[in-house]
């Protein structure tokens, strides 16, 4: 597999510093893989001693999100045979490719030739059950990136050595050119470079949350913020409570995990449904968003006809000129176009390549006629009729991105079976390889992410498409390729049909009325605009908390803002008007170098992670793809590097 045995545990170095030293802040999958990078890398551009610091009070390895002290039922969205945290050939970068296991490759070693009871009972019965294309156990992906900790550890080159700290990091100062990170304990890290790998940040509320906290103490109704759901006291919510909940992401797949089987109901299968047996112990749950269909289920098979050829459309030789032609651009009206044609291609290309009875030309044809024409065009509508007979077969970006668009009720009761079917049918579509152009259209979605990245980070882009745009494309990209595994959605159908789970409808909103009787939440939709508000006593905000370095409770990140050494992005217009204030922190997009309040880039502090202007696809990623997050993770690792007292003439 290229490493060591993957059941072999190792242990962090316990030996004192030696010469350069690095800390990064955040032991989880972002804070791995940038020192993964760093032990690839160090041989040729590193001191000749380093050492590295993690620090995090959680769990190393797993970190927060995947520790495992949370609910065994909670699961990945992601198939075993779909996650890494190595790099393969495909990867270009700039640092050595160093192959390691995928998850699914680890649990083959493990069972065929370690120790799978040393998991404890659950996690090695687990184990020895999951296939490529189950989806595991956040607990059992606990397992595997701890183990992949353990081997970048044991693999360091020599001379470099890693050092766990279970704590915060609470400040950063300055001597000189060293770092000194204050660490909650009392101790003091004098290093020459930091990075800040924290992933998601915690806030206090926005000022619309603290009015809707503000008015529903006064009228003595619970409202839930925005936070990790696995974090959340839902000892809150009784039995039998009607419940608004406002989102449909993962955060919601989360809650009515915690809410159903978490508190005793289980399902059982009915047919090709599942039919599910309360408790007792459970409320019910009226639940919205502004597309008002969760996210589209995760595709459950294979590509037919192999990875697309990507980048085709919205590569480089489509970028690069919008990036160097030194006006504004914007996304929606410049990019999108190609984006789409990109994404179309990915999904046309698994069509006729891997379905050629569904078609009825031949791929090289129907490709050459596809390239020379607008995406967003009647020529474009022509082809696709005359050469894809089934509308099933055809790309939908409307049917993606709003999937109730034109669904209307006249009360809430019409409006379940409505949504109901749109979600049996995508269901249908994301588990029966006969519709395998979905994964081909999530492949080409990533390649076209990466791209929007370094678009994004070029500065090219309008104040306003910033504002505007890139956060439509986030939610879409999201909504089509960040969604659960088919079994949650089958549980949450079962949920709906009986009663315990309804859908408000696309364009939910919510308010607060108070009359002499007390108070209630009120929700209704777009969906059903005639009928009188859904009310409830208790309101669950179910997502993460909207990034704001302004309003986080990390108190390094907090401290560094108070002080100037971490900016907040602020986009304004032409004038000078403020567009919108993204929460993010401002890093250099080549290398995540930190932008102070001035504007000033510091040599020796970097930052990583979704809580940074650098988007990138997630800490882990597929085997097999050109991972957009191994590549910044070694853009990042080699500019830490360089950064060094003593780095190697190979700087240069």
């Amino acid at each position: 597999m290229g490493r060591r045995d993957a059941a072999q545990p190792h242990t962090l170095s316990e030996e004192p510093s030696v010469s350069s030293a690095i800390a990064i802040v955040g032991a989880g999958p972002r804070g791995v893989g940038i020192l993964e990078r760093l032990a690839a890398s160090a041989p040729d551009l590193g001191p000749d001693g380093l050492d590295v610091h993690l620090i995090d009070p959680y769990p190393p390895g797993p970190g927060r999100i995947w520790r495992h002290e949370q609910s065994p039922l909670l699961a990945m969205n992601s198939m075993a045979a779909d996650v890494t945290m190595f790099t393969d050939d495909t990867v270009l970068c700039e640092g050595p490719i160093v192959p390691g296991p995928s998850f699914w490759e680890w649990a083959q070693a493990v069972r065929g030739g370690g120790d799978p009871d040393s998991l404890g009972p659950e996690l090695a019965a687990e184990l020895r059950a999951v296939t490529a294309s189950t989806f595991p156990s956040r607990r059992l992906q606990s397992a595997y990136l701890a183990w992949v900790l353990r081997e970048v550890v044991a693999a360091l080159p020599p001379g470099m050595r890693a050092h766990l700290h279970r704590t915060r990091a609470v400040d950063i100062a300055e001597d000189g050119d060293l770092q000194l990170v204050r660490l909650e304990n009392g101790d003091t890290l004098r290093v020459d470079a930091v990075v800040l790998a924290s992933g998601h940040l915690d806030a206090t509320p926005t000022d619309e949350e603290r009015a809707l906290a503000a008015g529903a103490a006064d009228a003595g109704l619970t409202y839930l913020p925005p936070e990790q759901t696995t974090d959340s006291d839902l000892s809150v919510i009784a039995p039998g409570e009607t419940v608004l909940v406002r989102g449909l992401g993962l955060a919601f797949i989360d809650l009515i995990v915690l809410l159903f089987e978490g508190r005793g109901g289980r399902f059982e299968p009915d047919g090709e449904d599942l039919r599910y047996v309360p408790s007792g112990a459970e409320p019910r749950l009226v639940a919205g968003s502004p597309r008002g269909m969760p996210y589209h289920s995760k595709p459950h098979y294979g590509l037919r006809a192999g990875r697309p050829p990507l980048p085709r459309f919205f590569g480089p030789a489509a970028v690069d000129p919008l990036i160097g032609s030194g006006r504004p651009v914007e996304l929606r009206t410049q990019a999108w176009p190609l984006m789409a044609k990109e994404i179309a291609w990915g999904w046309y290309h698994e069509l006729f390549v891997g379905h050629p009875d569904r078609v009825r030309l031949p791929w090289p044809e129907f490709a050459a006629r596809f390239a020379a024409i607008d995406q967003d065009s009647p020529a474009m509508a022509g082809l696709i009729a005359d050469a894809v007979p089934d509308p099933v077969d055809r790309i939908d970006f409307t049917a993606l991105d709003q999937p109730l668009a034109g669904v209307r009720a006249q009360d809430f009761a019409a409006l379940q079976p409505l949504v109901r079917d749109r979600i049996a049918e995508d269901l249908r579509q994301h588990v029966d390889p006969a519709h395998t152009p979905h994964l081909g259209a999530f492949v080409a979605m990533l390649s076209v992410y990466a791209e929007v990245t370094r678009l994004a980070g070029s500065g090219v882009l309008s104040a306003r498409s910033r504002a505007a745009d890139l956060g439509w494309w986030q939610s879409f990209f999201n909504a089509v390729a960040s969604g659960p595994p088919g079994f949650r959605v089958r549980e949450l159908l079962a949920l709906s049909r009986a009663g315990y789970v309804a859908f408000l409808g696309a364009g939910m909103w919510v308010d607060v009325a108070v009359d002499d009787s007390g108070g209630v939440f009120r929700a209704g939709s777009a969906s059903v605009p005639g009928a009188p508000p859904v009310t409830a006593r208790v309101l669950v905000d179910a997502r993460l908390p909207d990034p704001s370095v302004a309003r986080t409770t990390d108190p390094l990140i907090a401290a560094l803002f108070a002080g100037g050494a971490v900016s907040e992005e602020v986009l304004r217009d032409t004038d000078g008007t403020p567009l919108r204030n993204t929460g993010l922190v401002r890093v250099r997009p080549a290398d995540g170098a930190l932008i102070d309040a001035a504007g000033r880039v510091h040599p020796r502090r970097f930052a990583v992670g979704p809580h940074t202007t650098v988007k990138v696809a997630g800490a882990f990623t597929r085997p097999g793809m050109n991972a957009q997050s191994l590549r910044y993770n070694d853009a990042v690792a080699r500019a830490v590097l360089r950064s060094l007292p003593g780095a190697r003439a190979a700087a240069a």
